[in-house]
């Protein structure tokens, strides 16, 4: 069952790296696949080639999430999907196109009270945070965890979701204004990287102790400050390398003296099984939260850009001028 419709516009990069908006086949979902009609979100290290696909065949096209309507249902679903219901879904790749065919292991109801382009700031950036905090650091009440890129979309969704587990959320973020925003959304302190000292910064919010989870994206130019912040026994997560790839000095023995666990984690490249695994744990652990809780959790939004303009959309997170998450409205949405 779908909709008839044999092209779609979708969003590809060239060889030079600029974003091309162009018709290309729309997919048929295939066996245990759902078709959705979507909106995608940016993706800025795909489209530099620092991300790409697993070796799996999932597609080349940009955009890791989408949220949208089903337009067609695969043979061998076993879900009570209806074609028109409102989902959003973890990508491989594809999001950047008016279609995109997904497991519906990895697709999830839109929450009532999200819009859809709410929902569409939602799958990869929670699903991820959700993973760092519960999957791999495993979180508990009263400890303090360390957020850098606090303002990002997976910084302002860890920060919802440690205050959801009974923890105490501590940010980074380079300017004032993306430090307030973050303690509006519930961080307990705000540290400014590019004027303060972070780690002395956090000995004196825990009181000399330090915190007991780091998620860091940044990598290179923070790992001295990263162990210096560590609790003894602390979970250093490491999920992205934006600072750099290298570590220059004592990086193993300093760890080795806080007796700190390193964990390192990538969500696109898992298996399909293991992220089936956690879109169903998220979906019955943290979805019924954008709707109960008090205040509800709920995906922050940047800004919003038409798909004919998705490169000033890239140009916008390139420039580091984003709080949350930056939309792109797809052209049949």
């Amino acid at each position: 069952m779908q909709e008839e419709k044999t092209s779609m516009q979708a969003v590809c990069v060239d060889e030079s790296g600029k974003l091309d908006l162009k018709p290309i086949p729309r997919p048929e979902p295939k066996d245990g696949q759902l078709l959705i009609r979507v909106i995608g979100r940016a993706d800025l290290l795909q489209k530099r080639g620092l991300y790409p696909p697993p070796p799996s065949g999932e597609s080349e096209i940009l955009g890791l999430e989408a949220s949208g309507v089903i337009a067609g249902i695969g043979l061998g679903v076993k879900g009570k999907w209806k074609l028109g219901s409102k989902v959003m879904a973890i990508l491989g790749g594809g999001g950047y196109a008016e279609y995109v065919a997904v497991p519906e292991e990895h697709v999830m109801p839109v929450p009532s009270p999200l819009t859809l382009y709410q929902a569409a700031a939602l799958p990869e950036a929670w699903l991820t945070a959700y993973q760092l905090l519960h999957f791999i650091a495993k979180v508990k009440p009263n400890e303090t965890v360390l957020i850098h890129a606090g303002a990002s979309g997976i910084g302002t969704a860890a920060i919802q979701l440690v205050r959801l587990s009974r923890a105490i959320p501590v940010v980074t973020a380079g300017s004032p204004e993306k430090l307030k925003f973050a303690e509006q959304m519930g961080a307990a302190a705000g540290i400014n990287y590019k004027e303060e000292d972070c780690s002395e910064k956090v000995l004196q919010f825990t009181e000399g102790k330090g915190a007991d989870v780091i998620l860091d994206c940044v990598g290179e130019s923070f790992w001295e400050m990263n162990i210096c912040s560590l609790v003894i026994d602390g979970r250093w997560v490491l999920y992205g390398m934006l600072g750099g790839k290298t570590a220059d000095g004592d990086l193993l023995g300093k760890l080795l003296r806080k007796r700190g666990n390193l964990l390192c984690s990538l969500l696109r490249s898992r298996s399909l099984q293991c992220k089936a695994e956690l879109v169903r744990s998220f979906t019955e652990q943290v979805l019924p939260h954008f709707q109960s809780t008090d205040p509800p959790l709920w995906p922050v939004i940047d800004s919003m850009f038409n798909m004919e303009d998705v490169e000033m959309a890239h140009q916008r997170m390139e420039a580091n001028k984003n709080i949350g998450k930056i939309i792109i409205k797809i052209a049949n949405s």
